[in-house]
């Protein structure tokens, strides 16, 4: 098991892409008080990639996602969903946030059958998605609950579910397990790894934690300081691996070494130099 460098950028051609992003930049604000989030960066991700961006506070991962999520347009360049340019929210993409988000005067059966009522599904056929959405993340029994009823894990739970009943083609996940405990944490990392093989959902997830990375990814891409930028990327197979004691392995130690070695360089260019 390792992790080996590639080339996210270039890693496919454009048209191939499942998502692509493309010489995109964001700037806030303007003039001498404005804010460069992302300098102009490109990404490749292919269908059934699981790829996890790892990078320090502040350095753009979550305005990347809210790009890719179409709730904000780029400063410059493009983020196109099979070949078709992003604009705005659509039901091709399910977002997962780092808090549940969930409405609290509904029932986590409403929730989840709040996007599939929001499309035009029948309340019946929207009931029936939810039950079944609800019973691949073993929340079936709590359907009738209210989300203050549930623990941190399971309203994450709920807030999966519910970005997963519209049957989305791409999952974006931002830091979804931050505030929660390590071991509700762990076991719920292990859930997202059977999700992914039963599904084989495209994953663009964001995350603080080298360790989440190196357990779930398929590819790693570390980010810069702001203004962020790829200083690095990884194919990795450690996610794919059935050895419950994977986390204490020689290889996922070094790599997590390696990983919070570049992530510590202070530039983009001195990453290099730990490459």
């Amino acid at each position: 098991m390792q992790i080996e460098p590639y080339d996210c950028r270039t890693r496919c051609a454009v048209a191939d892409a499942k998502l692509s992003i493309e010489g995109v930049s964001k700037v806030y604000g303007s003039g001498p008080d404005s804010v460069e989030a992302l300098t102009p960066m490109d990404l490749m991700v292919q269908e059934g990639d699981f790829l996890c961006i790892v990078g320090p506070s502040g350095c753009g991962k979550t305005t990347l996602l809210n790009l890719a999520a179409g709730f904000d347009r780029p400063t410059a360049g493009t983020l196109k969903i099979d070949g078709t340019e992003i604009s705005k929210p659509g039901a091709e993409r399910g977002v997962v946030f780092q808090q549940g988000a969930l409405f609290s005067w509904m029932s986590v059966l409403e929730n989840v059958a709040f996007g599939p009522r929001a499309t035009g599904r029948s309340a019946a056929e929207a009931r029936a998605l939810a039950m079944d959405t609800l019973r691949m993340v073993g929340l079936d029994e709590f359907a009738e609950k209210y989300p203050y009823q549930l623990s941190g894990g399971m309203q994450q739970r709920v807030g999966i579910a519910r970005a997963l009943t519209n049957d989305p083609e791409v999952l974006l996940m931002d830091e979804p397990f931050a505030a929660l405990d390590q071991q509700t944490r762990e076991g719920l990392l292990e859930e997202i790894r059977q999700l992914w093989n039963r599904t084989g959902k495209t994953i663009l997830w964001i995350t603080h934690s080298i360790e989440e990375a190196l357990f779930l990814a398929t590819h790693i891409v570390v980010m810069s300081p702001r203004p962020g930028r790829v200083c690095a990327s990884f194919r990795s197979d450690f996610g794919t691996s059935e050895d419950p004691m994977i986390s204490v392995t020689p290889e996922f130690v070094a790599a997590k070494r390696h990983i919070f070695e570049l992530l510590k360089a202070p530039s983009p260019e001195r990453a290099q130099e730990v490459l």
